[in-house]
């Protein structure tokens, strides 16, 4: 098993120095052998994915279908992702805080805390927005461009700011056929 992941984790890293989106193009071969690397390297792999160049992902990720992670993006720890996720690029997604409590320790000492960071379905993650520890994003949602998430957002909203806030819901929006 960890063969296999580090085998992975190279593929990866080669396929992220591949173009992604250039010249007008989607570029079909370096986005297969990133999706390849995935497979073995992820905690768990969903088909058609987008992982955008140099990319750097946490092998605790777990990943649904149709979805992509942007380029140069930051992804660590323990994080779900569902299906037909976009991120743009360098989206920071980071499931550990350094602990800080003790005052008779340098900060660097005291070791780290994982909380997992759940993202639902149908998500939209602006450009370098950061989502912090423990957050669950209801599917549906938009995270504006920038945006520093740091509580809970509820399903079909709208946030954006630093914190981040509910601007609106999505359901008024919502046009049925």
């Amino acid at each position: 098993m960890i063969i296999r992941k580090i085998i992975g984790y190279f593929i990866l890293q080669l396929g992220g120095v591949l173009p992604h989106y250039s010249f007008g193009y989607t570029w079909k071969l370096p986005k297969a052998i990133r999706q390849a690397g995935a497979k073995m390297y992820l905690k768990s792999c969903g088909k058609n994915l987008d992982i955008g160049k140099k990319a750097h992902i946490s092998s605790s990720l777990s990943i649904g279908n149709n979805s992509g992670i942007g380029d140069y993006s930051y992804l660590q720890g323990d994080i779900v992702i569902g299906d037909h996720v976009m991120m743009a690029p360098e989206v920071a997604i980071i499931a550990t805080n350094h602990n800080y409590q003790r005052l008779d320790i340098p900060m660097g000492a005291q070791g780290s805390t994982e909380k997992q960071i759940v993202i639902g379905n149908d998500v939209w993650l602006g450009y370098r927005c950061i989502i912090c520890a423990g957050v669950h994003i209801g599917s549906g949602s938009i995270i504006a461009a920038g945006a520093v998430v740091t509580k809970d957002v509820p399903e079909y909203s709208i946030v954006g700011g630093i914190p981040a806030r509910v601007i609106k819901s999505r359901k008024g929006n919502i046009e049925e056929n």
